[in-house]
């Protein structure tokens, strides 16, 4: 079932046991490997979510995102050449406006993204709204303060997290992670609507053929869709 939105005001201090440390190891590790393998590569990623906060659970996604346009082939060689196997190759837009992404799932619940065109400061500052790690903030076992789907605030301290909700707190919120009262603003609206009418599902998602790179499959989009042309030019 999926987390829904707390919009009381409280502070929780949530103290992690032995497996949850031990579940919350387990998850940055596979993901430095994936970030490594980029960094190889000259690319630098970022971890998002849970994994980036530290307040991770079995269902967890394992999310990285390379924040600039870049070739596929480079990233499809880089997870290869680790014997890497990709699943699934998907391009998805969250709405018309948003800037489309394209997804390398290379296992369950694991992903490697990066825009195909470039991504408004509001879009960008999603990742940070939900908490983003570096690869160095892994080597170095660093977690940063992020939003979850509850809405909860999450920072980080030595026996766990504290939470607590940012609901009429959305501009202290920005001032402490960083980011515009607009992303912020916009998120708290996105989730309660979602919580409210139910998750709607993404504008757009086509999954690739296999002999299909991410530029073709653009290419042909942008030829069917004025949309997605319009898309292209703006950010």
């Amino acid at each position: 079932m999926a987390k829904k939105p707390l919009i009381r005001f409280e502070y929780r201090e949530v103290a992690y046991g032995d497996k949850r440390w031990a579940l919350l190891k387990r998850f940055r590790q596979t993901t430095m490997q994936i970030m490594e393998a980029l960094e190889d590569a000259h690319l630098e990623a970022i971890v998002h979510g849970s994994i980036a906060r530290g307040d991770v659970s079995m269902r967890s996604d394992i999310d990285v995102f390379i924040p600039y346009q870049i070739s596929s082939f480079t990233i499809e060689t880089a997870l290869e050449k680790t014997h890497t196997r990709i699943n699934r190759r998907l391009i998805v837009q969250a709405t018309p406006t948003y800037a489309m992404k394209a997804y390398v799932e290379i296992g369950e619940n694991t992903s490697v993204s990066f825009p195909l065109m470039k991504m408004r400061k509001v879009e960008r500052e999603f990742y940070k709204f939900g908490g983003e790690a570096t690869l160095e903030n892994l080597r170095n076992d660093l977690r940063v303060c992020g939003v979850d789907k509850r809405l909860m605030l999450i920072e980080p301290n030595n026996k766990g997290h504290r939470e607590s909700a940012i609901v009429g707190r959305e501009e202290q919120a920005a001032k402490l992670l960083g980011i515009s009262a607009e992303t912020v603003s916009n998120r708290v609206h996105a989730l309660l609507r979602r919580d409210k009418i139910g998750r709607t599902g993404v504008f757009l998602e086509k999954e690739l053929l296999s002999n299909e790179t991410f530029e073709l499959a653009l290419k042909r989009l942008a030829d069917q869709n004025p949309a997605v042309r319009r898309r292209l030019k703006t950010v």
